[in-house]
């Protein structure tokens, strides 16, 4: 996963939260890179579109969060599939960076799959 610092390139497809990515099978073919959009950071419908798109489109371009992404949502932003991240005006690249590169984080598994490696581990109690 990546940070985007620059404005997003032409022909990304941008999406809201609110659209569904399923009925949108047939204007995916040929897109290269879907941006999607969080237009508040507690709102996580854009998670799920990532997910649906990795894995019941097997969407294999680049998946861009935008909107109000802050630094505490790059861990999950990459287990449900997004690629990259273009962080909130007010959030910290630096910060951002250590988190990317500390991943996967201090637990030595999940217990459920997720979207961007369609791993889990057993953990055991």
């Amino acid at each position: 996963m990546h940070l985007i610092t620059q404005p997003l390139p032409a022909g990304i497809l941008s999406l809201a939260n609110t659209e569904d990515v399923l009925v949108l099978r047939d204007a995916l073919r040929g897109v290269t890179a879907v941006a999607l959009h969080f237009p508040k950071w507690t709102d996580g419908r854009a998670y799920s579109q990532a997910v649906l798109l990795r894995n019941r489109l097997r969407f294999g371009g680049e998946i861009v969060a935008t909107g109000e992404v802050v630094v505490d949502m790059l861990p999950l932003l990459r287990r449900c599939g997004f690629d990259a991240a273009q962080l909130r005006a007010d959030q910290d690249p630096g910060l951002a960076d250590r988190m990317l590169a500390s991943l996967p984080g201090p637990f030595p598994g999940h217990y459920q799959h997720d979207a961007a490696t369609g791993v889990g581990t057993q953990v055991s109690a």
